[in-house]
C-alpha cells in the first residue's frame, strides 16, 4: 500500500521536471514538421528541374536539326505555280525528302556507306566517307530522294542518319514545254527559262529574306496554251522521225499582240530529270539557235523593195542570166530564164529577182531595213536564252546580194516570226512576249516599220504563193483557213564551204490571210528525203509540218474555218 501509493503521489521537483520535457518534446515535434517539409520542397523543386530537362531531351531527339546547324531555310523557299493561259499547270512545288547525316553520332563509317549503298547504288562512296568522318554537326549525302528510297532508308535504322523535308519543282507535262517553262536546280533556283526570270523579277529576293510564303505567292500565268504546245511538239517529233532529221522546231505567234502561244524545240529535256538538259543539241534552236533563215528572208526584201516606193507589184527584173559579182555567181534553183513580176519573183523564189530588189533600195538602206524589223539586234523578250544575230561587220554590195536570199547572215527563228507578224498585221513590229498581253497593251508599245498598203500587199504574196500554180507554199495549205507563206530552203555550211547535200529548212506562214491572226514557223534540220527518189526541200517537210500544225490547233485558237470562199483570190486592200 505504502509503495503504491509513493508511486502515484507526485512531488514537487516531479512536477517542474516534467513540464520541462513537455515543452521540448512539442519543440521537438515542431522542428521535425518543418525539415520534412523542407525535404519534400527541396525534392520536388528537383524532379520539376528533371522533368524539364528530359523533356526538352525528348524534343530535341524528335525534332529536325536545327536550320543553322545545316543549310540555310532558303533551301525549301518556296516558288509560285506557273500556268499556262488557261490556268493549266506547268510547274509547282511538291515536298520531298533528303537524307543528312551528323557524323558526331556516326560510329563506324564504313557500314553507314555499306548499307546505304544498298538502297543508294549511285552514292559516291569516296566523298560520302569523307563527309561522314568530317566531325561536322550535319551534311548532306542525298538530295530529293524518292519515297521508296525514303522508307528503304529507314528500315536500315542507322544511327546519326535523318531526314528533312524540302521543295523541288514538279512539272506535270514533262518535255512539252521544257524550254519556255525552263528548270530549277536542287536548291529550288530558277537557272533557265521563264524560272530564271521570275527568279530575276525579285522571286530570288523574296526567298533569300525569308518572305517567300507559299500561300503569298500567285501563281505565274503564260501566253502558252498547253494544248497548242502539246500539238506543236507532237508534230515535231513525227517530223524527226519521218524525214530523219537531226533537230526541228516550231513557233506559233499571235500576230496581234505578240504573245507566244507555242514554241518548241527538239531535241528538248525531261524537266523531272534534266541530266541531258546541257548537252549541245538540247539547245532552244527557236530563240538562241542562229540559222541563216534561207529563202524566208526573201519576205522581208521584197517587202523593203515595196515598202521604198521604188518598186510595184508591177514592177519586173530581170532574172535570165545568173548574177556574177567577184568570185560568185548567184544562180536560181528552178531558174525561168525570164523577166519576172515581183509576184513571180515571190512565188519561184528568184535568188536573181531577190537581188535586184535590194539593189534598188541600195546597202545601207537595206541594213537600215533589216535592223528596223528586228532581224539583227538582239531580241528583248522574258526567255533568257536569246541569242544575238550576226551580220558583216562592213556591208557590201555582195552581202546585201547574198542576204537578200537568206545567206551571210544569222538570225533565230522566233526573231524571223516576229517579223513575219509585222509584215501580216498591218506593220507593226511588237516585241514577242510569253506573258498575256492585249491588243491595245502591244500596240500601244508597237513600233510602225511598214506602212498598211505594204502589208496589204505582203498580205496578197504570201496566198498567192500558196494557190498559184508553182507556188512553193501548196503543201502548207489546209482547207477553210486560208494559210500564206514562204518557203526558206539554205544550204549549211560544212567544212567552210556550203553544201548543196545539207540544208536547213523553214516555212513561214500566216493564217487566215483575209487578217492574219497567228503566225506560224517550222523548222526542219539537215533532213532527208521522205522516200528514195523525193527531194528534201523546205516544201516537202517545213511546210506539212505548218500545216498540220494549223489544221488541229485553229479550232482550239478560236479561227473559224470558212470554206465558201476557200479559192477565191486574196485582193491587195488595206484602210
Amino acid at each position: 500500500m505504502i509503495r503504491r501509493w509513493w508511486r502515484k503521489k507526485p512531488i514537487a521537483g516531479d512536477t517542474a521536471e516534467n513540464a520541462e520535457q513537455i515543452v521540448l518534446d512539442s519543440a521537438r515535434k515542431a522542428t521535425g514538421g518543418k525539415t520534412k517539409t523542407r525535404v519534400v520542397m527541396t525534392m520536388a523543386v528537383f524532379f520539376g528541374i528533371y522533368a524539364v530537362i528530359g523533356g526538352r531531351l525528348v524534343q530535341l531527339g524528335m525534332a529536325e536539326p536545327d536550320a543553322g546547324a545545316g543549310p540555310a531555310s532558303r533551301v525549301t523557299a518556296s516558288r509560285p505555280d506557273i500556268v499556262d493561259r488557261n490556268g493549266e499547270v506547268l510547274a509547282t512545288d511538291i515536298k520531298t525528302a533528303s537524307l543528312f547525316a551528323e557524323p558526331r553520332r556516326i560510329v563506324d563509317a564504313d557500314e553507314v556507306i555499306e548499307k546505304l549503298s544498298t538502297v543508294l547504288p549511285d552514292i559516291e562512296v569516296e566523298q560520302t566517307y569523307l563527309r561522314l568522318k568530317s566531325g561536322a554537326g550535319f551534311v548532306w549525302l542525298k538530295r530529293q530522294l524518292t519515297p521508296k528510297q525514303q522508307s528503304d532508308i529507314m528500315a536500315l535504322g542507322l544511327p546519326g542518319i535523318g531526314f528533312r523535308t524540302e521543295k523541288r519543282r514538279f512539272y506535270p507535262s514533262g518535255e512539252t514545254a521544257s524550254h519556255i517553262v525552263g528548270l530549277t536546280n536542287i536548291d529550288n533556283k530558277g537557272i533557265s527559262g521563264l524560272e530564271k526570270y521570275i527568279d530575276d523579277q525579285g522571286l530570288a529576293d523574296l526567298q533569300a529574306s525569308g518572305l517567300a510564303v507559299a500561300k503569298d505567292l500567285q501563281p505565274v500565268k503564260l501566253s502558252m496554251d498547253l494544248r497548242v504546245q502539246h500539238i506543236v511538239r507532237d508534230e515535231l517529233v513525227a517530223a524527226m522521225e519521218k524525214y530523219h532529221a537531226i533537230a526541228a522546231g516550231a513557233v506559233v505567234l499571235n500576230a496581234k499582240t505578240g504573245e507566244v502561244v507555242a514554241m518548241g524545240s527538239l531535241p528538248d529535256f525531261d524537266p523531272n530529270n534534266p541530266y541531258n538538259a546541257l548537252q549541245k543539241d538540247r539547245l532552244n534552236r527557236m530563240s538562241a539557235g542562229l540559222f541563216e533563215m534561207g529563202s524566208t528572208i526573201k519576205s522581208f526584201t521584197t517587202a523593203m523593195a515595196l515598202d521604198s516606193g521604188k518598186v510595184t507589184l508591177d514592177s519586173t527584173f530581170d532574172a535570165r542570166r545568173p548574177i556574177t559579182i567577184g568570185r560568185q555567181t548567184i544562180r536560181d534553183f528552178h531558174g525561168k530564164g525570164r523577166i519576172l513580176t515581183v509576184p513571180e519573183v515571190f512565188i519561184y523564189s528568184s535568188n536573181i529577182g531577190s537581188a535586184r530588189e535590194a539593189d534598188v533600195v541600195g546597202i545601207e538602206g537595206h541594213r537600215e531595213f533589216l535592223h528596223r524589223m528586228g532581224l539583227l539586234d538582239r531580241m528583248k523578250t522574258e526567255l533568257p536564252e536569246v541569242a544575238r544575230p550576226t551580220e558583216p561587220r562592213v556591208w557590201k554590195k555582195v552581202h546585201s546580194i547574198t542576204i537578200s536570199f537568206g545567206h551571210g547572215m544569222s538570225t533565230t527563228p522566233l526573231q524571223t516570226a516576229v517579223g513575219a507578224a509585222a509584215l501580216m498585221n498591218g506593220g507593226k513590229l511588237m516585241e514577242p512576249t510569253f506573258l498575256p498581253r492585249t491588243q491595245a497593251m502591244a500596240e500601244a508599245n508597237a513600233k510602225q516599220v511598214i506602212n498598211e498598203k505594204t502589208s496589204a500587199e505582203m498580205r496578197y504574196l504570201y496566198r498567192l504563193n500558196a494557190t498559184a500554180p508553182g507556188g512553193s507554199g501548196k503543201r502548207a495549205t489546209v482547207p477553210g483557213y486560208r494559210v500564206g507563206g514562204k518557203t526558206g530552203t539554205a544550204e549549211k555550211v560544212v567544212n567552210g564551204r556550203y553544201s548543196k547535200d545539207t540544208r536547213f529548212n523553214a516555212f513561214l506562214a500566216a493564217f487566215p490571210m483575209d487578217d492574219p491572226q497567228y503566225i506560224v514557223l517550222s523548222i526542219v534540220d539537215e533532213p532527208k528525203p521522205e522516200k528514195p527518189g523525193m527531194g528534201a526541200t523546205s516544201g516537202l517537210n517545213a511546210a506539212p509540218i505548218v500545216a498540220n500544225i494549223i489544221r488541229r490547233s485553229a479550232p482550239m485558237l478560236g479561227v473559224k474555218p470558212d470554206f465558201g470562199h476557200e479559192n477565191e483570190p486574196l485582193l491587195v486592200s488595206y484602210r
